[in-house]
């Protein structure tokens, strides 16, 4: 850590300018705003915490799903990639046995480190994403204690970028930082954060979220093992293909659906369960198919069926997606793409819910896609699905017809441009 002085300004005069162009995956030209950012959170951190003393930055990003929808929380394998749009803070120890977290635009988050205990009437609240990433770096026998910490975000809220997942890793990046001396690894951050999401969150999610905000760039990650998850990078340089990678807002209604989405993994284990087991991972495909109809007698699902075969194809897709980028082929990976958008789309049902049939917003935002690129680029769901947004791969000579197409439709500031970073949680030293 160094002086708050020090570091604003270390950050006017540019000494901070190349850790973020490297950050940000951005130019001369755009690094100023990124290094505003940071001032303007160091202000925000004096404002509500004092001025003076030493202060550290950190990083987590958001996060795009490339390949691999649904797969990860029946142990499957997932592409996926950290953005630079990011949740970013200021933090210091305060010499107190309390961690006192403000997020701008929200209440400040006050947590007792002698109450780690899970707080039923926090569910869903963020407050008890904190504690319960407290919770595994003590009992993981690190020593945390009490610390004040300022955000900010501009990880787009119900986005598919999973901003939830953001917040997990930047707290466990910041414990890292400040208590753990670095010691606990991207994947291992990756998992605080799901345990604080699953268990006082209350939240059914798999991994993959996490993975790629804590580790970064883009990864391939296979969960056959979900303790010892196989985490590689692959190349993946958007600009050499002359494309741009998009993720439009489809102005979907964000009712909740929690059900829809929770009832995805339930319908998979329901076919699972059919052979014995737990994860559609441990079956075989061959032996799935084989065993339809008696499948369908013995659960009367069809839906579970139709998801059960999108796991199997999806989850062979995303292995051969990384094999494609490996191997150059970007023109399969295009197809590889529409694909997975389709088998989404038939099988998966996580396009629209059920229980709102007439909202289909993100149905007309693939059709809108499809019509404009054809077979020029590549679209599909993102994410979760239901509500929320579509990610393109968009050839830069088609770009801004794209957005203005897209935007015409469905409303000025839509479509988001991204890149990918080279980096997952991070602290900016």
């Amino acid at each position: 850590m160094r002086s708050v002085t020090d570091t604003k300004n270390a950050i006017i005069n540019g000494e901070y300018n190349d850790k973020l162009k490297y950050l940000y995956s951005c130019g001369d030209g755009d690094v100023k705003q990124y290094a505003e950012r940071y001032i303007d959170v160091i202000d925000g951190f004096e404002e509500i915490f004092g001025e003076g003393g030493d202060i550290a930055l950190f990083s987590a990003p958001g996060r795009t799903e490339i390949g691999g929808n649904h797969t990860d929380h029946q142990h499957g394998c997932v592409l996926a990639g950290g953005v630079n749009l990011d949740v970013i803070s200021a933090a210091r120890p305060n010499g107190t046995n309390t961690v006192r977290i403000k997020s701008r635009n929200y209440k400040m988050d006050v947590i007792e480190l002698d109450d780690l205990e899970i707080h039923e009437e926090q569910f869903d609240k963020a407050i008890a994403l904190i504690r319960g990433v407290i919770k595994k770096f003590v009992d993981n026998g690190y020593e945390v204690k009490g610390f004040d910490a300022y955000t900010t975000s501009n990880v787009l809220k119900g986005s598919g970028l999973s901003s939830s997942a953001a917040f997990e890793v930047l707290v466990g990046t910041i414990i890292n930082g400040l208590f753990a001396n670095g010691e606990v690894s991207p994947i291992e951050i990756a998992k605080f954060g799901q345990f604080a999401e699953n268990v006082y969150y209350d939240k059914p999610s798999g991994l993959m979220d996490q993975m790629a905000s804590s580790v970064g760039s883009v990864v391939a990650i296979d969960f056959k093992s979900t303790e010892e998850p196989v985490v590689s990078k692959v190349d993946f340089d958007l600009q050499k293909h002359g494309h741009a990678l998009c993720i439009i807002d489809s102005g979907a209604d964000h009712a909740d659906l929690t059900n829809e989405y929770a009832a995805v993994p339930a319908d998979m284990k329901e076919v699972a369960a059919y052979f014995g087991k737990e994860y559609l991972r441990e079956v075989d495909k061959r032996e799935f198919m084989d065993n339809i109809k008696n499948i369908r007698e013995k659960i009367h699902n069809d839906r579970a069926v139709l998801r059960a075969l999108h796991f199997f194809n999806e989850n062979e897709r995303a292995q051969a997606e990384v094999k494609a980028l490996r191997d150059n082929d970007f023109e399969l990976f295009k197809r590889l793409v529409r694909e997975s958008g389709q088998s989404s789309y038939m099988y998966l049902q996580n396009v629209f819910a059920p229980s709102m049939p007439k909202n289909q917003a993100v149905s007309l935002t693939l059709a809108l896609c499809g019509e404009i690129l054809g077979e020029r680029g590549a679209y599909r769901v993102h994410g979760g699905g239901f509500a929320g947004t579509v990610q393109a791969f968009v050839p830069f000579d088609m770009l801004e017809e794209f957005k203005s197409k897209i935007e015409s439709v469905l409303g000025e500031n839509m479509c988001h441009i991204l890149s990918i970073r080279p980096v997952g949680g991070y602290e900016i030293k």
